[in-house]
């Protein structure tokens, strides 16, 4: 399961009153028409109505703008043996286990939706019968995508859906999606483990509704006061960006690109053994200075995504947290090495503001673009799906080994649409042997000429500075 790559950051709000139906994504598929369906019952468990929390906030405003609940999740092979009973209790485990599993949306309190977490009630596990002659993993792409395409009713449907396929008699595959309101890819991975091992240990920490109380706590609201005057001063220190031409250019918007960068993981890896910062901070430091360099503009406001886990209470907890910082970073005649210090800095304090109502920030940033005039652009994110791993210990690859792994590099155009999206958003993810790139621009913005340019001259730079600390980051 991962993140969804679609997070709003400008100012405007979604509207007031905003549809309890919103759409799935992907291609449409033919109405999946389930053999049996099997009612998992829950009962007596703890409930509560509360105002959303802040990860939800974001969140939430950013599916109204996107037109879609944007499920998490897909289909996986299940081992042999495994039986309807199984997965009914597996089904049974997630929605007793994570309250954020059985919540669903409260639209008649007023103009904003609540969250209202059930403590009793049932879901339905379908089941699905692929034909005797046929591959199994075919229907279980089809069920995957009718539920992925299928509209959630955020009020009356649960965040989980679940489908099994038989394939003569036998359970072969199991489809689950799960809505991004639940959960963000770092609760995904918490509830994978627990449910592979049905830990039948009490889940601890801060629970959604518990988080809505102590948010708007005093100590709540001191942290969301820190956080406004934090992003206040970036703000108005922020450089002005160039405004796009009077005429952009025909077409869709909203380009996204993919580099299949072969090179990147064992370079960017040495240059964080070097300098002691984690990968994921040398990648944000590649990213400000290919932006810098692409467009002419120093200091780089980023905004990374911060997962909000290192806070009391919140580490293991099944939900979503994830919040946009705020990130400034000077770059101005640096090597890479101090490149990544001064994103390491820069992050820290990214990190530390980032869990904030964004209902505030938006007001804020809709005042202070006023009082600033056109260029104030904060939409550059940085999003890194990747699981932090400890350093292995291998050797670095020999300077040759890595230009090597680099000319096998691949890039290629993935998608074209006016579907709102970030002015620049970059995610990373692994893949077999590569990391992949995935960076999406709006092209009234950022010329896609620039695209691939950008998203190589990142791995560039880390295969360059793998061998040499000296490396300078072309920024002036």
């Amino acid at each position: 399961m991962h993140a969804s790559r679609t997070v709003r950051t400008h100012a405007a709000r979604p509207p007031v009153d905003p549809p309890v139906r919103l759409p799935g994504e992907g291609p449409g598929g033919p109405p999946a028409t389930p053999a049996e369906q099997v009612a998992v019952v829950f009962d007596g468990l703890a409930a509560g109505t509360e105002p959303l929390t802040w990860g939800q906030w974001s969140l939430w405003e950013a599916m109204v703008r996107h037109g879609s609940w944007m499920p998490l999740g897909g289909t996986k092979e299940l081992e042999p043996g495994t039986d309807l009973a199984d997965l009914t209790a597996e089904l049974r485990y997630l929605v007793t286990r994570y309250p954020s599993m059985r919540t669903r949306l409260h639209f008649d309190g007023g103009p904003e939706p609540r969250q209202e977490v059930a403590g009793a009630g049932r879901v339905l596990l379908e089941v699905h019968d692929a034909p005797a002659d046929s591959d199994p993993a075919a229907t279980a792409a089809a069920v995957e995508a009718h539920h992925r395409h299928a509209p959630l009713d955020l009020a009356a449907d649960w965040p989980v859906r679940m489908a099994v396929v038989r394939h003569r008699g036998a359970p072969t595959h199991l489809v689950a999606l799960i809505c991004h309101l639940a959960t963000d890819a770092a609760g995904a991975r918490t509830m994978l483990r627990e449910v592979a091992e049905r830990s039948a240990t009490p889940t601890e920490g801060r629970q959604p509704l518990a988080q809505a109380r102590w948010q708007h706590s005093p100590a709540g609201l001191r942290q969301d006061e820190r956080a406004l005057r934090h992003h206040e001063e970036l703000l108005r220190s922020a450089p002005l960006q160039p405004l796009p031409g009077p005429t952009p250019p025909p077409g869709p918007r909203y380009w996204t690109a993919e580099l299949h960068a072969r090179a990147l993981g064992p370079a960017a890896a040495a240059v964080a053994r070097r300098t002691g910062a984690t990968p994921t901070t040398v990648l944000l430091a590649l990213y400000a200075v290919a932006l810098a360099r692409g467009t002419g503009v120093n200091p780089v406001v980023v905004r990374p995504m911060v997962g909000n886990r290192f806070r009391p209470g919140l580490a293991d907890v099944v939900c979503m947290l994830s919040q946009l910082g705020l990130c400034s970073v000077d770059l101005s005649g640096a090597t890479l090495d101090e490149a990544v210090e001064r994103t390491r800095r820069a992050a820290l304090s990214a990190y530390k503001h980032g869990y904030y109502d964004p209902r505030r920030f938006a007001e804020l940033l809709d005042r202070v673009s006023r009082e600033r005039g056109p260029g104030l652009d904060v939409s550059r994110v940085f999003n890194d799906r990747r699981a932090e791993v400890p350093d292995d210990g291998r050797p670095v690859p020999a300077a040759a080994e890595l230009r090597s792994a680099r000319a096998k590099s691949g890039f290629r155009w993935t998608e074209r649409t006016d579907r709102p999206s970030e002015r620049l958003f970059l995610n990373v993810e692994d893949r077999p042997g590569a990391v992949l790139l995935s960076f999406t621009a709006d092209v009234h913005h950022f010329p896609a000429e620039r695209v691939e340019v950008l998203l190589r001259e990142i791995e560039d730079l880390a295969v360059a500075a793998a061998h040499d600390p000296a490396v300078p980051s072309g920024v002036r």
